[in-house]
């Protein structure tokens, strides 16, 4: 399978890279970085891993550099669109700022929107039947302080998933959205132990989500064994309460 993988550089975008790879796909690698640990999967698979540097930030710029010749050309017949890159802006409501919210946006909503339009033109292009998968954050359906705008972002990439999913099913293509439940990344990096365990303990199994069991779902996803599972908002999340 083709994959295009958004946020691929680190944390659990690097995750899902890797698992994919493991699996024997071929992935379209997109990241602002690229980092250390993408240069070492690029020895280990030359003929698998494909890496551009786009910055998500610009939408119109990223999606030109991401369908180009050199990278997604129409040669090229995707499979699967993987969303995962994301920008966070943490902070309590009464101090929100149009700025930040807007980068935040055309990060985590307008460049996978504009993404899809061209993953699923693709797709059609080539006759298949595609799976989309939007990863999402626990955040968007349980409360958390300072994370009001961060969760609204990704309620609306949510949303936007599931009438994908209506729109484009009958053409084959389906659409799913991963909700991970907090993880050991650089996103909560900023988090004191304190912080995090207050958040874990508003858990079922009272631990950090592991990031290996969030690709490993991205990859059922994308897979022909989901064949029958679109629209769908799958949990992986440790059981938030």
């Amino acid at each position: 399978m083709n994959i295009l993988l958004t946020g691929a550089s680190r944390g659990v975008g690097l995750v899902i890279c890797k698992t994919l790879l493991e699996q024997g796909h071929a992935v379209y690698a997109v990241s602002r970085t690229h980092s250390d640990e993408i240069a070492a999967l690029q020895k280990q698979y030359p003929e698998k891993l494909f890496f551009k540097s786009a910055d998500l930030g610009d939408p119109a710029a990223a999606k030109a550099a991401i369908f180009a010749e050199d990278f997604v050309s129409n040669k090229i017949a995707l499979d699967a669109f993987v969303n995962n890159a994301a920008q966070a802006y943490d902070d309590i409501v009464t101090n929100l700022n149009l700025e930040p919210l807007r980068a935040m946006y055309e990060v985590n909503v307008f460049a996978p929107m504009l993404l899809t339009k061209y993953a699923i033109r693709n797709m059609l292009l080539h006759g298949k039947s595609g799976g989309i998968v939007h990863i999402s954050s626990i955040s968007a359906h349980t409360g958390y302080k300072g994370l009001a705008m961060y969760a609204s972002s990704k309620g609306a990439i949510e949303a936007f998933s599931k009438n994908t999913a209506r729109e484009w099913g009958g053409r084959g293509v389906r659409s799913n959205v991963v909700v991970p439940g907090f993880m050991e990344t650089a996103m909560s990096a900023t988090l004191s132990q304190e912080q995090k365990d207050r958040i874990y303990k508003r858990t079922s199994l009272k631990k950090a989500t592991d990031i290996s069991s969030v690709a490993e779902t991205v990859a059922f996803l994308v897979s022909d064994r989901a064949a029958s599972i679109t629209g769908q908002a799958i949990h992986v999340d440790n059981g938030t309460i």
